[in-house]
């Protein structure tokens, strides 16, 4: 079987994110969007409303009684962190598996994306807030394609190591030399084969900043940086670990001082328990 093949088989057997949770995504980015259309269509998926109910239900929410409808769900925790709980619940399927290629044991891919997507969020709040769900989501998503790359990885670790140590190519760019591909290129084609918006696709695809034009993006400079910090923090730092390239002009293009920068770690840092509770959680 050619390695191509392979890989196209690999997203086909990847579980696709539930079409709900893209209608969901899109919705939320429309300035017009009500609660109750959320509602609606978590209610039109019985899976999902169970999911979501029993989430807020957990010692994480700290709720003061039993939520018993998504309508009381909404009301109690919010629009913002229901849209979170079901992007988080229809990601995990494929996200909690070790991938040992690349050096992250059960879990640790998914403690990182989750990471990432709560600190892309928080970003996303410093600057104007207008993209939190579509940053959240790519966040989330950005390693998905590591899933499938992982065995590679795994068979050509050491002519991949030897580009990163001794020619100073990026983690990413020697992936793509052995490989052929690089784990945000299929990441963002996992995101195309499942339907989402051309905008989240190029977010995901890009969130190395590779190309120039994804370094003016705002969106995409967003879950850059919380993809670095998460690196910075120690969090799903696996065998490529801190070996990718920095772009400190990120930070002023979205206004983040160096102190900002260094206050986001610390309060992340510090609420790592928290993050922990909510991965028990979902």
């Amino acid at each position: 079987m050619s390695r191509a093949r392979e890989l196209i088989d690999g997203i086909s057997e990847l579980t696709p994110m539930p079409r709900v949770a893209s209608q969901i995504l899109t919705l939320v980015e429309d300035p017009k969007a009500s609660m109750a259309g959320v509602a609606e269509l978590v209610l039109f998926d019985p899976s999902l409303t169970t999911t979501v109910l029993k989430t807020c239900n957990a010692a994480y929410f700290g709720l003061p009684r039993r939520v018993d409808s998504v309508h009381d769900a909404i009301n109690l925790l919010g629009l913002d962190k229901i849209v979170d709980i079901v992007l988080l619940k229809s990601s995990a399927a494929n996200l909690t598996r070790p991938q040992m290629g690349y050096g992250l044991h059960e879990g640790e891919l998914w403690r990182q994306a989750v990471a990432s997507a709560l600190i892309a969020k928080a970003l996303a709040g410093k600057t104007n807030g207008a993209c939190k769900h579509l940053v959240f989501t790519a966040a989330l998503l950005k390693d998905i394609g590591k899933v499938i790359l992982d065995r590679f990885v795994a068979g050509s670790i050491q002519q991949i190591n030897h580009l990163v140590v001794d020619s100073g190519y990026s983690f990413r760019e020697a992936e793509k030399m052995v490989i052929g591909v690089d784990h945000a290129e299929l990441s963002g084609l996992v995101a195309r084969k499942w339907q989402f918006s051309d905008r989240l696709v190029s977010i995901i695809a890009n969130h190395h900043l590779a190309e120039p034009s994804a370094r003016a993006d705002q969106a995409t400079a967003i879950v850059y940086l919380a993809d670095t910090v998460c690196m910075m923090i120690g969090i799903g730092g696996g065998v490529d670990g801190l070996a990718y390239r920095f772009y400190d002009g990120v930070l002023a293009q979205m206004n983040i001082r160096d102190i900002d920068l260094q206050e986001i770690i610390a309060d992340f840092g510090a609420s790592l328990g928290q993050v922990e509770q909510l991965l028990q959680a979902v």
